[in-house]
């Protein structure tokens, strides 16, 4: 059993070195930079409304399809569950903590030009990680589903709005987030 597992895992290998070594480089893509509104539900309590920035990074391997590197920063406020005294019963102490959480996610974006605009869809995987002040920090995996689309009003330049679903389990508490992101895209 050893011997055909061992096989199969080398077949694979070499199908997706060989697929690696014979990959075009991106010879199209863009480059995107702007302001993000985060909404999550990062506390049992309530769900807190973000501000920050948000990056990605386009590069286009086939005619419709790219491979995307997403980045975004978020600063905000929460209320979190503080311990109770053991001594006081159905206790629902919290307190606000000012936090800040990064997401950094990967993935294929697929997009067409009419005229103009350039709608997209993209799916994307990774991490989100969080920092409470007085409060810890703590990473999980992270989803997102998405889309948006350009706006091209120069050659170069576009403006770009996007909307997109961002599920985390930090603190393990499962984690339903939207981020609304505008901003420009550099094409080149």
């Amino acid at each position: 059993m050893r011997k055909i597992v061992l096989v199969l895992l080398s077949f694979v290998c070499i199908v997706l070195f060989a697929g690696i070594s014979s990959a075009q480089v991106p010879t199209s893509g863009n480059v995107f930079f702007g302001y993000s509104y985060y909404n999550t539900n990062l506390s049992s309590f309530d769900r807190a409304n973000t501000n920050g920035w948000e990056a990605s990074v386009e590069g286009k391997f086939l005619p419709f399809i790219g491979i995307v590197a997403d980045f975004d920063s978020h600063y905000g406020s929460q209320n979190f569950p503080a311990a109770c005294p053991v001594l006081v019963p159905n206790c629902s102490a919290s307190f606000n903590a000012n936090f800040t959480e990064h997401n950094y996610l990967f993935g294929p974006r697929a997009s067409f030009s009419v005229g103009k605009i350039r709608p997209f869809v993209e799916v994307l995987i990774g991490a989100g990680h969080v920092h409470v002040n007085d409060g810890g920090s703590d990473t999980s995996f992270a989803t997102a589903v998405g889309g948006g689309l350009d706006y091209k009003f120069l050659k170069l330049l576009a403006w770009r709005l996007q909307g997109d679903y961002i599920h985390t389990n930090l603190f393990n508490v499962s984690q339903n987030n939207v981020r609304i992101s505008t901003g420009i895209v550099v094409r080149f």
